[in-house]
């Protein structure tokens, strides 16, 4: 059972299960919209580790073009269009991930939930961002999102992970609300998203 403090699964479901529900009319609408200009299919999915790295799929809007090499569609930047910068930068993307909430994959608050492979290239520290379930928002999001290093999100994730309380969460969930509006971090340095994290030898920062 995670380490989170008592009543997150309900405060979760508490907020989970009538955004989802009030969100449909606007899901419908934007699904409408990412397949007339991005294709199918609409929903993006892919396993990512959840409470404890165990794997689970997450699901989002897609907001990239599919790769083809042939019309230099290869890297994120590439790919990416204003329409999925601005799906991005609104979070409209992350909707349907609500449902993983909902589930009990992930919590409306806690530390993204990124890539399997990186796993293997936490430091034990780092690790412990596993130690709670993966949130839709997080503490490293409300610090800088996508425009702090890899170093500083890992560090906010696992003080997160140690310090999980309902004060907390409300404080990055408004924290969250007015990130949105201001729109900041959504892209690093010198890339779309964010560069790959290849642990302590050779990470880009």
């Amino acid at each position: 059972m995670s380490p989170g403090y008592r009543g997150k699964r309900a405060l979760d479901l508490a907020i989970s299960v009538p955004a989802l529900v009030a969100s449909l009319p606007i899901q419908a609408a934007i699904a409408l919209a990412v397949r007339r200009r991005l294709g199918t299919p609409v929903l993006f999915r892919q396993t990512r580790p959840g409470l404890h790295g165990e794997p689970f799929e997450l699901v989002k809007f897609r907001s990239m073009r599919d790769i083809d090499e042939a019309a230099g569609l290869v890297t994120d930047a590439q790919r990416l269009t204003a329409f999925g910068v601005w799906l991005r930068s609104t979070s409209l993307d992350e909707l349907p991930s609500l449902w993983n909430v909902v589930k009990g994959d992930m919590s409306i608050v806690g530390p993204r939930p990124l890539l399997m492979r990186y796993l293997t290239r936490y430091t034990p520290e780092q690790a412990r961002r596993h130690d709670v379930r993966p949130g839709l928002t997080g503490l490293a999001q409300i610090s800088g999102r996508n425009a702090i290093s890899w170093e500083q999100k890992f560090a906010l994730d696992a003080e997160y992970a140690a310090t999980a309380s309902p004060r907390l969460d409300l404080r990055i969930i408004l924290g969250t609300v007015k990130q949105v509006f201001r729109r900041d971090g959504i892209t690093a340095d010198n890339d779309a998203t964010m560069p790959e994290f290849l642990g302590l030898e050779g990470q880009p920062v």
